[in-house]
């Protein structure tokens, strides 16, 4: 089967990422968020899209830091988008959820018992919309700010959905900063792996459900053994 390879935050460097991808035959790169891309992306990875990879990415929160940033990936590899979609990938289906909780809209996180996180404020990007100043829109749509905001309905689009590995940017619980509502979905889809960033940690862990977590450092590269 053709390589899968998962990368993690690059922030820019994506050197030993194409370095990692050359010593493998061409597959599939599956980049964790937070490309904060320099230049269009097929420019950054030349290298791999003329050997035949094929690149995919979910947006992390500094996607959305500059209009550049933002262009140069979701406007200049739109193809390479996994966020909120399950695509067969090598034998194998792969979510995406992209981008990061905010207390505004989202932050279903506390210290303290579940039945005491803070409902969502907004369930939907619409919702959402509706609620902004006419000068706060961006493009006609959400600020950039806030495109890269996880919203409630991004659950409901991927908890119908069966799926093996998730790829997301927030961590789930298995990190003291993670989320346990990313451990149900993943165990509510019967996926075995989740692979997250953000962080830029390097480790393995295994949810309360037993899904085994790969959490990668910044430009790690990560090969699923097959």
């Amino acid at each position: 089967m053709p390589p899968i390879l998962f990368a993690g935050d690059p922030h820019r460097n994506f050197t030993p990422i194409i370095r990692a991808c050359q010593d493998h035959p061409p597959g599939t790169l599956i980049i964790v968020g937070d490309c904060d891309c320099p230049a269009p992306l097929p420019t950054v990875l030349a290298p791999l899209l003329d050997a035949g990879w094929d690149v995919r990415w979910i947006l992390g929160n500094h996607d959305t830091d500059t209009e550049s940033t933002f262009d140069h990936l979701v406007t200049a590899h739109p193809q390479g988008d996994l966020g909120l979609r399950v695509s067969e990938i090598g034998g194998l289906r792969v979510a995406g959820l992209p981008g990061v909780f905010k207390p505004r809209v989202w932050y279903p996180r506390a210290d303290g018992p579940a039945d005491r996180i803070e409902p969502a404020r907004f369930h939907t990007r619409d919702d959402f919309h509706r609620s902004l100043r006419p000068d706060e829109a961006w493009r006609g749509g959400l600020p950039l700010w806030h495109r890269d905001t996880i919203f409630p309905e991004d659950f409901d689009r991927l908890s119908g959905e069966r799926f093996d590995i998730l790829v997301t940017h927030e961590a789930p619980t298995s990190h003291p900063h993670g989320f346990s509502v990313i451990d149900d979905l993943a165990a509510a889809a019967g996926a075995s792996l989740i692979v997250h960033g953000h962080h830029h940690l390097s480790y393995e862990a295994v949810t309360p459900q037993g899904i085994r977590v790969r959490g990668l450092a910044l430009s790690e590269v990560y090969p699923l053994a097959r």
